[in-house]
């Protein structure tokens, strides 16, 4: 039958070569670098440097929800592409930390099962637990980013290279901040500031290949 062009042959099925072209339009579309906004390529130079990510547990890894159980105890959720942003992160060589003022077990469990390296519950003074951790890894201000979404986030927000903040946080937070994310937490914050570290590290793509077999 004859053929239109590199289209469907008349009244038939497509031809090879429609079909080569459209696999080709695929592969490009695939391959197709990601569009970032403004300020995520703003802070691409600060986060370059970053070997230590320091976050929040409400509003953060969590929405800022607390439920309360009859047993006395409360329960958390938790977002699974942050924890694959966590863990992929660390594969790469940026230590992850929590610092908050909270005590729970939900989170203990959380950093168990990401293999978070330091973790510090009660803590109402979180610029104490800052410095100590700089004593601790022997890096400096620059070399960490700190996620926050309240006042109490101030201090290390105040001091850190890379200050990031997620969309729920308050608006004297996202005013001090370096980078604000179009996710909340809880809802993939997490995850959006792994992947613009990887990124700013070049990282993003060799972590990607992983999966895109």
């Amino acid at each position: 039958m004859p053929s239109d062009g590199c289209g469907r042959a008349m009244g038939g099925y497509p031809t090879d070569c429609e079909l080569t072209e459209a696999l080709r339009a695929q592969a490009m579309h695939r391959n197709r670098p990601i569009e970032r906004s403004p300020s995520w390529l703003a802070a691409l130079p600060r986060a370059k440097s970053v070997q230590l990510l320091l976050l929040d547990v409400d509003g953060v890894l969590t929405d800022g929800s607390i439920t309360y159980g009859t047993d006395n105890g409360e329960t958390k959720s938790f977002n699974t592409q942050d924890g694959l942003g966590i863990r992929l992160l660390q594969d790469s060589g940026v230590t992850v930390g929590i610092i908050t003022a909270r005590t729970s077990e939900a989170v203990t469990r959380r950093a168990q099962d990401l293999h978070i390296r330091h973790i510090y519950q009660g803590k109402s003074d979180k610029l104490i637990v800052f410095e100590e951790i700089l004593k601790e890894t022997g890096l400096r201000p620059p070399q960490v980013a700190y996620m926050g979404d309240d006042w109490l986030d101030l201090p290390i927000l105040n001091r850190v290279g890379f200050a990031t903040a997620p969309a729920n946080a308050v608006p004297e937070i996202k005013q001090r901040v370096h980078y604000t994310a179009e996710r909340s937490g809880g809802r993939g914050a997490v995850r959006e500031i792994c992947d613009l570290l990887l990124e700013a590290q070049g990282q993003l793509d060799r972590m990607r290949a992983k999966f895109d077999r």
